[in-house]
């Protein structure tokens, strides 16, 4: 059994005062991370169903399908893979868009690296970070101790990746099922993972720096879209956001 706790103590069993709540809360960062990570599932599911359901028309079984979601993990990607895949592109190609879209993780890992412990399991975790995870990982992770970080992301990215895959499972085996009693989702599901990425990058809109930075991050990879590069878009739009970001910080520092 997991010890929730991730530090080898032994808690009493009743809490009796406000205090106690707060620091027994405090130390269950892998069921703290299950907890933060429930609001994922609303926007990983409906998403992680309409690629079962697309998988499928494309051509792939059942198991390929959820084999796609369980090793792959990369909800754009995955979308593109069966694309191009099933259009006949040469694999080469495939490999080659398919890193080009993930591109935008060389710019996730320096971020999380302060945080991160000497730990080697961070390296086998780093197959659950998302777009989502990052996210909330960047908001949550400098909160915690370094004790604490290594289980509250292992709780966090495990049930997002489960959900990832459940909910591929359930459009693979009943997603044809699902659009055709209920029409409308066809046109929704799409939507509920960018929206779940924006509202958790809303809270980051609190200060100057992280505002413009965002704000302008948003703009450039709306008109690189506009101009017909879509799959370029977010990488790029990613590395110069970044980019913004260590200037605007450092610009105080370089000017003395």
């Amino acid at each position: 059994m997991v010890n929730p706790y991730c530090d080898g103590d032994v808690r009493p069993k009743g809490v009796t005062s406000m205090t106690q709540a707060i620091q027994t809360h405090q130390s269950q960062p892998l069921l703290t991370g299950l907890k933060d990570a429930l609001p994922l599932m609303g926007g990983y599911i409906p998403v992680a169903i309409s690629f079962g359901l697309i998988s499928l028309q494309s051509g792939f079984s059942v198991l390929e399908t959820i084999l796609i979601s369980t090793l792959v993990y990369a909800g754009a990607s995955q979308f593109l893979f069966v694309a191009m895949v099933a259009s006949g592109a040469p694999m080469w190609l495939v490999v080659v868009m398919t890193l080009l879209i993930n591109a935008r993780h060389v710019v996730y890992g320096p971020n999380l690296a302060p945080y991160m412990t000497k730990s080697p399991w961070w390296l086998a975790l780093m197959h659950g970070l998302t777009d989502q995870i990052f996210a909330l990982a960047h908001t949550r992770l400098p909160q915690l101790n370094e004790k604490q970080r290594i289980c509250w992301f292992t709780g966090a990215s495990l049930l997002a990746w489960m959900s990832w895959v459940g909910g591929t499972a359930l459009g693979a085996i009943a997603g044809g099922e699902l659009i055709n009693q209920w029409p409308l989702l066809a046109d929704v599901l799409p939507f509920a993972l960018p929206a779940l990425f924006l509202v958790l990058l809303a809270p980051k809109f609190n200060t100057k720096i992280w505002a413009l930075t965002l704000g302008c991050t948003t703009l450039i990879a709306l008109i690189i879209k506009l101009q017909g590069f879509s799959n370029a878009a977010i990488p790029v739009a990613a590395l110069i956001g970044t980019l913004l970001f260590y200037v605007v910080k450092n610009q105080a520092k370089w000017s003395k």
